[in-house]
């Protein structure tokens, strides 16, 4: 089976289970997929965030998601409770497209790794 086939077929099956749990079976999109894992590695469990705290929840997911791939690093946690990454090296220039699989190949990875967790 051809790398593109795989990512495709694995992607499809963490959005249908995260649309399922946590939209009613609404199709979730790349953004709020982003927005879970931001929540989840906040580790606070449900409540309203502001417009910004939602903006930060994603910048959380995109640095979890590209520390196994040399991008950040995980820093400290501030007083607050947020986690804080440090950038270890620039991201490649990618176009939109190529940002998207990368984007789906971390989340299906970091879902495969939290299930071997």
């Amino acid at each position: 089976m051809s790398r593109d086939i795989q990512l495709k077929e694995e992607w499809e099956s963490v959005v249908k289970f995260l649309s399922e749990k946590f939209a009613d079976g609404d199709r979730l999109d790349l953004d709020s997929i982003l927005y879970l894992i931001g929540v989840q590695e906040l580790g606070k469990g449900i409540q309203t965030f502001k417009k910004d705290e939602k903006v930060n929840l994603m910048h959380i997911a995109i640095c979890r998601l590209l520390e196994p791939y040399g991008y950040y690093e995980f820093d400290f946690i501030d007083p607050d409770g947020w986690p804080h990454y440090k950038s270890l090296e620039d991201l490649p220039t990618l176009k939109a497209g190529e940002q998207t699989i990368l984007m789906k190949e971390a989340i299906v990875k970091y879902f495969s790794s939290e299930d071997e967790a």
